[in-house]
């Protein structure tokens, strides 16, 4: 449902990019009024106990949103869909994290990366059938209906949160740090020992998403309004784009992944946002159709691709019993800093669709996202080779 939820927003407010922004800025501020509390009570509890409370709290948002006919129960359905994230994200990705032993631990991030981006690009490609059955084109009765299944299917995404228990993760397999470097020691000795190192990896993976996620949020969330006013395209079309997008960003993350182990970690999420970088920037100059497809999938994939690299690092390298407050603080950097920075990019854009302008000042976030990576190339060693 979520590029389509982006044009209902954007026709339902008489076709305002502000408005749009805003709807991302109440669900980004929601989602900070419990992220920092749910992330050290999870640490202090159980991360189990925490899910099942998000569920509760998801599904009266999806509630809202399923008879939402409105701008304004549309917000309010936001607004409990940000306290869902904010309750969810911390622990989920804890105790995910702590059932996952260090050494080993970006294969299969990458891999869970694959899935979601796989389900993300189902998504899109399921509604290029319900388009064909509801009608192609942009009208507020074919979005909603289209939404609906979505909604419908995030509902019962929330019954696997009951399942989740603390209990079956693993110990100190979790913990430790098992890097090896070629022919060197292993570095979880060395952090041990140099606490500081741990630290600076730490605010440096931190700060870059940060920066790299305020710099998503002005952009990701008007691309369907971009291909609808600048491209003229249909909606099946954009299905396609987006579908497109995320089976290329799972099979890249992949493969970066596979990279990482010959070259590196931090070297391999500096090169995939570099480039990704780059192509926003062509992007901005509005290219032909035929060439912005591909150039669009470049830049969505490769930026995407840095994320389980990114996370494997940082898990590595925090404590279990910490997990909970640092997925937290990570959950701001992708989920506040994304959605408020949504209305700046409103307002950029405006109501002469400048999307040029607002693809420009992204693309120098991303260049100043990027830049502090270069900080843990000496010192994040190669995982140890296991393929």
């Amino acid at each position: 449902m979520g590029n389509v939820l982006s044009v209902w927003i954007y026709l339902i407010s008489n076709e305002s990019n502000e408005l749009l922004g805003l709807t991302s800025a109440i669900t980004g501020l929601a989602m900070t009024i419990t992220v920092l509390p749910a992330g050290y009570i999870s640490d202090k509890t159980q991360h189990r106990y925490m899910l099942r409370l998000a569920a509760i709290v998801g599904f009266i948002g999806l509630s809202f949103a399923l008879f939402a006919s409105s701008l304004e129960i549309m917000f309010l359905a936001l607004l409990f869909w940000g306290l869902f994230q904010g309750m969810n994200r911390p622990s989920v990705e804890s105790i995910f994290a702590d059932s996952v032993e260090s050494g080993t631990r970006s294969e299969i991030y990458a891999q869970v990366h694959l899935v979601r981006q796989l389900g993300m690009a189902i998504g899109p490609l399921v509604n290029v059938l319900l388009f064909l059955f509801f009608g192609d084109d942009w009208s507020l009765p074919v979005l909603k209906s289209v939404m609906v299944i979505g909604i419908v299917l995030s509902m019962l995404s929330l019954a696997f949160m009951v399942f989740f228990d603390d209990r079956k993760s693993l110990g100190s397999e979790s913990d430790k740090i098992v890097e090896i470097m070629d022919k060197i020691q292993v570095v979880g000795s060395t952090i041990e020992n140099n606490p500081n190192k741990r630290y600076v990896i730490i605010v440096v993976l931190l700060l870059s998403n940060l920066i790299i996620g305020f710099g998503a949020g002005m952009t990701i969330k008007f691309f369907p309004i971009f291909f609808r006013n600048i491209y003229f395209l249909e909606p099946i079309t954009v299905q396609l784009i987006m579908g497109g997008t995320g089976i290329l960003t799972g099979i890249i993350s992949i493969y970066t992944q596979r990279l990482s182990l010959r070259n590196g970690r931090a070297p391999m999420i500096f090169t995939v946002q570099g480039i990704a970088t780059l192509c926003l920037f062509i992007i901005a100059t509005y290219p032909p159709v035929f060439l912005l497809v591909p150039i669009f999938f470049a830049r969505g994939s490769l930026m995407n691709a840095s994320q389980p690299l990114s996370r494997s690092i940082l898990m590595d390298v925090v404590p279990k019993k910490h997990r909970g407050g640092v997925n937290a603080l990570q959950a701001l950097a992708w989920g506040l800093f994304w959605n408020v920075s949504a209305a700046i990019g409103g307002f950029l854009i405006g109501s002469d669709d400048n999307f040029r302008l607002c693809f420009l000042i992204t693309g120098f976030i991303y260049v100043l996202g990027t830049l502090p990576i270069l900080l843990l190339i000496p010192l994040v060693s190669r995982e140890k080779n296991h393929l």
